[in-house]
């Protein structure tokens, strides 16, 4: 192992109530449409690319206007998180910092552009993490965005942390191996490794054991 990358929603901060008030504001101020968005729902989707996020909120609109919709309620939510911002996991600050001295630590989410940045500013982790990508830059899978972090960074063993069963999938595309973060939003019945609280990764050398 020579590196972490971590996944955000669900494994460094909860969001979903902040993203869903943002989500709701835009579509009262920008459109006619009867829908709110629950943090149920949001919860269910993150981890997903934003074309999967669409099609699944906003099925009943035209594939165009999904997107378009889609991109005004990301450019809410951006805004919103920088007076709102999501609810770090007990210990993450305190966690990185450990973990910083001993790897290199990088992000890797399927979130819009800027979202990250939107964490480490306001939870003040800028100084933990080397780089980031998200989905928002790359449009690619999350696998391939893992791949593309790691070969920019040139990271030979990397692991990476993550809460859902996607987060499993795209490091099995990328070739690497995978944490579960148990107390997130997914399920992953079949990892081999896994934590109950972030600052079990405080002692990673043994999970990985």
């Amino acid at each position: 192992m020579d590196s972490i990358i971590f996944d955000v929603d669900g494994t460094l901060w909860d969001s979903a109530d902040s993203v869903a008030e943002s989500w709701n504001l835009a579509i009262q101020e920008k459109t006619d449409l009867d829908l709110v968005i629950t943090k149920d729902a949001l919860s269910g989707v993150f981890g997903k690319t934003m074309t999967e996020i669409a099609d699944t909120l906003f099925y009943a609109l035209p594939q165009k206007e999904r997107m378009e919709l889609l991109e005004i309620c990301f450019e809410y939510e951006n805004r919103y998180l920088e007076t709102h911002p999501g609810i770090m996991y007990e210990e993450v600050a305190d966690t990185l910092a450990a973990l910083s001295g001993r790897y290199p630590l990088f992000i890797v989410s399927n979130c819009q552009c800027g979202y990250i940045e939107v964490l480490l500013r306001t939870c003040r982790l800028e100084s933990y993490i080397k780089d980031h990508l998200c989905f928002g830059e790359t449009l690619t899978s999350k696998g391939q965005t893992i791949r593309t972090l790691m070969k920019k960074n040139n990271l030979k063993a990397p692991v990476y942390v993550g809460d859902t069963q996607g987060d499993a999938d795209a490091c099995a595309e990328a070739g690497i191996p995978f944490i579960f973060a148990g107390y997130g939003f997914g399920d992953v019945p079949d990892a081999r490794m896994r934590i109950r609280k972030f600052s079990d990764l405080k002692n990673i050398e043994d999970i990985c054991r």
